[in-house]
């Protein structure tokens, strides 16, 4: 369905989902544990125009780029039905097949959202789709108080890091050179507190592969990038969303301390 505002059920949980595939990779197993009517809103899930096909549509075995959007349209409704989450849509391609600047549709069903939604928004690492949806999603959001804001680890980008799953995976998240760019930059405007840190367990993980599996079109180039993330026990069964609160002054003249994130708690 096309995300309109001020229209449709009223949700308890909305997830932002850069692309088809990101919620079911980064949040299926917290999903699972969360009770009220939920949704998930691809924000580039328009389709393309017609015309050359994007390198990576291509690359899993498309010939034209309608073709490989009507695929994934389809893998999304799967998933989201094996979710239990509304599929929402808003209009923006993909990012090989639009030009750089504001996410049409984006602040508009944010700012239509009753008070107390809770409304997921990806961390972004090391993927710029990310980032732009996550700021801003975040620039919107500043204007609604009622909303508070939750971001997600983005999997599998965060699962490469050592002692994922663990107690440890915050900190080792914070300092990592690879995949912790954009924790530390959240940090600089935001505390980050953990509110979930998840480990499947069996049935658990059992669901969430099956909605990962809906994507079959993209399974094989996602491994070439980042391994064997569907492996058991893999970076997949462990998920990590943090509260953004507006970060506070750390001392009397009015600056941070210089370099450190605010502090974490794991929960």
């Amino acid at each position: 369905m096309t995300a309109t505002p001020g229209r449709g059920p009223r949700w308890t949980t909305v997830v932002l989902s850069p692309h088809f595939d990101d919620a079911a990779l980064s949040v299926a197993g917290y999903l699972g544990r969360t009770a009220g009517p939920t949704a998930v809103v691809t924000v580039h899930g328009g389709a393309p125009a017609a015309g050359r096909i994007s390198w990576w549509d291509a690359g899993c075995g498309f010939a034209t780029p309608e073709e490989a959007y009507r695929a994934r349209l389809a893998e999304d409704a799967r998933a989201c039905a094996l979710l239990g989450a509304e599929q929402m849509i808003l209009p923006n391609p993909d990012s090989p097949y639009r030009e750089a600047g504001d996410l049409a549709g984006l602040a508009d069903f944010l700012t239509a959202l009753p008070p107390q939604t809770r409304v997921l928004v990806p961390l972004g690492t090391n993927q710029p789709d990310h980032t732009a949806v996550r700021d801003q999603a975040l620039a919107a959001l500043a204007g609604r108080p009622g909303l508070a804001p939750y971001v997600y680890a983005d999997l599998p980008y965060t699962g490469g890091v050592r002692k994922w799953g663990t107690d440890a995976a915050v900190e080792r998240l914070a300092g990592s050179d690879k995949y912790g760019g954009a924790y530390r930059d959240l940090s600089a405007a935001y505390e980050l507190r953990v509110a979930h840190d998840i480990r499947l367990d069996e049935r658990e993980w059992a669901a969430k592969r099956a909605a990962v599996l809906s994507y079959t079109s993209q399974l094989a180039p996602v491994a070439v990038g980042h391994g064997p993330f569907l492996r058991r026990p893999g970076p997949l069964q462990a998920e990590l969303i943090w509260e953004a609160v507006p970060a506070t002054l750390d001392n009397g003249e009015g600056n941070r301390h210089a370099g450190q994130p605010p502090h974490i708690g794991v929960g």
